[in-house]
C-alpha cells in the first residue's frame, strides 16, 4: 500500500515535484549521468529523466485503472449473467469466453491495436478487452458457487426477484473476490501496455510513458545504461506494489487466511 500511495502522490503532484518539463529538449545537455543538477540524468534529447518518470506515473495509473475498469466491468457482467441465467445464455457466453481463452492476451491486444492503430488510448482499450475472458471466467466461477448455496436458494423460495437476488445477494458476495483479482490485474495491465509501447504500438513520442522510454533507450544501453535501468525499475517497483497490495487484500478479505 505504501508503494501504491507513493505512486499516487507522484502522479497527483507531478507538476510540483518535477523540476523541469518532461518534453523540454536540450535543457541540460544529452546523456548527462545521474547526479548533481539532474538527479536521474538526461536522455538522448537532453530531457530530464526525473521529470519524465514523475509524469509517466500519471500515465501508468491511468493505464492500470482504465484497462482494469474495462476488463472488470465487462467481465463481471458476462460472468454474472451466465451464472444467474443458466441454460442457453450460459452456454453462449461461456463458450465465447472459452474461444477467447484459446488466444493469449498479448495476441488479442496486438490484434486490436493493429485494427485501431498505434496510440496510447488504443493500447489501453486493447489491454482492457484482452483481459475480459479472465475476469468473466473468474466472476462466473465465484457467482456459480454463491448461487448453489442454501441462503441463495432460500431467497428464491421466499419470492425474491431477479434484481434483489443479483444486487442484494449475489453481487456483494462476488465483489470482494473480484476486487482482489482486479488489484492483482493492475500490474498485468501495466506490463501489457508497457510491452505494447516497447513494440511501438502504444504511447507515441513525446509521451513520457515508461514502456516507450524503455524502447527509446535500446540503442544507448552501453553509452547511457540509466536510460533503460530507471524506467525498468519504475515498472518493476510499481508492479511489485500492486501485487503485494492484492495479496494483502486477499488475506484481509478471506476469513480463512485472516484467521
Amino acid at each position: 500500500m505504501t508503494i501504491v500511495l507513493i505512486l499516487i502522490f507522484c502522479a497527483a503532484f507531478a507538476d510540483v515535484l518535477a523540476p523541469y518539463s518532461p518534453t523540454k529538449m536540450g535543457a541540460g545537455g544529452r546523456f548527462l549521468p545521474p547526479g548533481g543538477k539532474y538527479l536521474l540524468g538526461t536522455d538522448e534529447f537532453g530531457r530530464d529523466m526525473l521529470s519524465r518518470i514523475l509524469y509517466g506515473s500519471r500515465i501508468t495509473l491511468l493505464i492500470g485503472a482504465v484497462a482494469v475498469g474495462i476488463s472488470l466491468t465487462v467481465g463481471m457482467l458476462v460472468g454474472m449473467i451466465a451464472a444467474f441465467c443458466r441454460g442457453w445464455i450460459e452456454a453462449i457466453l461461456m463458450r465465447g469466453t472459452d474461444v477467447l481463452f484459446s488466444f493469449t492476451e498479448t495476441l488479442i491486444a496486438l490484434s486490436f491495436v493493429a485494427v485501431l492503430g498505434p496510440s496510447l488510448q488504443n493500447a489501453v482499450i486493447a489491454v482492457g478487452v484482452a483481459g475480459v475472458p479472465f475476469y468473466a471466467r473468474t466472476c462466473y466461477s465465484a457467482a456459480l458457487v454463491e448461487t448453489s448455496k442454501p441462503y441463495f436458494e432460500a431467497s428464491i423460495a421466499a419470492g425474491a426477484g431477479p434484481a434483489r437476488l443479483v444486487l442484494t445477494h449475489l453481487l456483494p458476495n462476488v465483489l470482494p473476490t473480484m476486487i482482489v483479482v482486479a488489484t492483482l490485474g493492475v500490474s498485468t495491465a501495466i506490463l501489457a501496455a508497457a510491452g505494447l509501447s516497447f513494440l511501438g504500438l502504444g504511447a507515441q513520442p513525446p509521451t513520457s510513458e515508461w514502456g516507450y522510454m524503455l524502447a527509446g533507450s535500446r540503442d544507448y544501453i552501453n553509452r547511457a545504461p540509466w536510460l533503460m535501468t530507471i524506467p525498468g525499475l519504475a515498472i518493476a517497483i510499481t508492479v511489485l506494489g500492486f501485487n503485494l497490495l492484492g495479496d494483502g487484500l486477499r488475506t484481509s478479505l478471506d476469513p480463512v487466511e485472516r484467521k
